[in-house]
């Protein structure tokens, strides 16, 4: 059909919505779908049984996003690039002074739903599908009231009245993902616009180059459960320093502070791992001088000390050996020590995880860590323990 937002109107109507309700009452499974799309397209528009699938599908993986997400509607390039309400909540904190803003390129409405609690929002985006999606999803989350939707190009938009805005530069194009900076609209016209007097924040990959960030422009990065998300920049108008690591969902956050230089020393009873966020947002030594910790080696981002610390920003292991990389030894203490199981982590170390796992062959009852890294710039091997077990 030549209206791609024609499914969006056909499962508003009555009818889709009748058959949306009958997928939720039955949800799909690997053993009933043929049997299930057989009997709704007897009932419904066959055209329309496989969107409603779809949606159907995408709401069981949004949940994982979304509180709401079985009244919400995507596509499966924009939930994907979709902030969680936690990252949006993040991003909508900083805000906190506007009463009104732009959401540009704002997709299917993850970051415009929290963005809209408290403020009016101009929500844009050049996809006619996507910017139907977002007000329909914010109408889902209770905030449609404060919303105004545009389908434009952000970049022909004016913003004359509105102090603030959110923009999450689109990193995917015909199915090929930009390299990491780059985006639609540029991080160019991005900084251009803070440059004549908005105050923003651009949602960005985590593996963005922090040189890529202008003076006075803050580079935050945000972990969540443990695993790297993204990266926020912060124009000088929102920043508050120059680097960040932001843990979600407990909203933890480190900042680099001046301090002594963090001593580089033999591993000692434990080990921390820090969190990515730490590690990329160059917060180690910070959290080192927080947890009177050291480094095992001056390049490499793992800590140590002879106290069991507990600390939001990293993982912290007992160390149970601690040797020069040797896979004979190796295999030697593991199987002294009764380890079947183990989870092989490595930082600058270049040896192969999966060969290695082969080789242990291991029978013993009990799980381990084995980190494979450097200390004092050489080869080493630490088998490590939780401590909470």
């Amino acid at each position: 059909m030549d209206d791609p937002t024609w499914w969006i109107d056909a499962l508003m109507a009555p009818g889709g919505q009748e058959l949306m309700a009958e997928l939720a009452a039955e949800p799909l499974t690997a053993a009933n779908e043929i049997r299930l799309i057989t009997r709704l397209r007897e009932k419904y528009p066959p055209e329309l049984v496989p969107v409603a699938v779809g949606q159907a599908k995408l709401r069981a993986r949004a949940r994982a996003k979304f509180t709401y997400a079985d009244r919400m509607y995507f596509t499966a390039p924009a939930l994907e690039q979709a902030s969680t309400e936690r990252m949006a909540r993040n991003h909508a904190r900083r805000y906190a002074g506007f009463d009104r803003m732009a959401d540009l390129c704002s997709g299917i409405g993850g970051d415009l739903i929290a963005l809209a609690e408290g403020r009016s929002v101009l929500a844009a985006d050049l996809d006619p599908v996507h910017s139907r999606l977002a007000c329909i999803n914010a109408e889902a989350n209770a905030v449609g009231a404060a919303v105004e939707c545009v389908c434009a190009d952000v970049r022909d938009l004016s913003l004359d009245g509105i102090p603030a805005a959110f923009v999450d530069p689109a990193r995917r194009a015909g199915g090929r993902r930009f390299q990491t900076g780059s985006g639609e609209p540029s991080l160019e016209w991005c900084f251009d616009l803070a440059a004549r007097g908005t105050a923003l924040g651009i949602k960005a990959a985590p593996g963005l180059p922090l040189e890529l960030a202008p003076k006075g422009w803050e580079v935050e990065f945000v972990s969540e459960g443990g695993e790297l998300k993204e990266s926020v920049l912060w124009s000088p108008a929102l920043a508050t320093v120059p680097r960040r690591a932001t843990l979600l969902p407990s909203g933890d956050t480190l900042v680099p502070k001046e301090g002594p230089a963090v001593e580089v020393r033999m591993p000692g009873e434990y080990l921390i791992d820090p969190d990515p966020a730490v590690t990329r947002s160059g917060t180690v030594e910070e959290l080192a001088r927080s947890l009177d910790c050291w480094k095992i080696d001056e390049q490499i981002a793992f800590l140590s000390g002879d106290q069991d610390v507990r600390t939001p920003f990293g993982r912290t292991l007992r160390v149970e050996a601690s040797l020069p990389w040797n896979l004979k030894q190796l295999r030697q203490v593991l199987r002294e020590a009764g380890i079947g199981v183990v989870d092989i982590r490595k930082r600058g170390s270049a040896v192969d995880v999966d060969e290695i796992q082969r080789k242990l062959k291991l029978t013993g009852a009990r799980a381990a860590t084995v980190v494979l890294t450097r200390v004092s710039d050489r080869p080493w091997m630490l088998a490590c323990t939780d401590p909470r077990r």
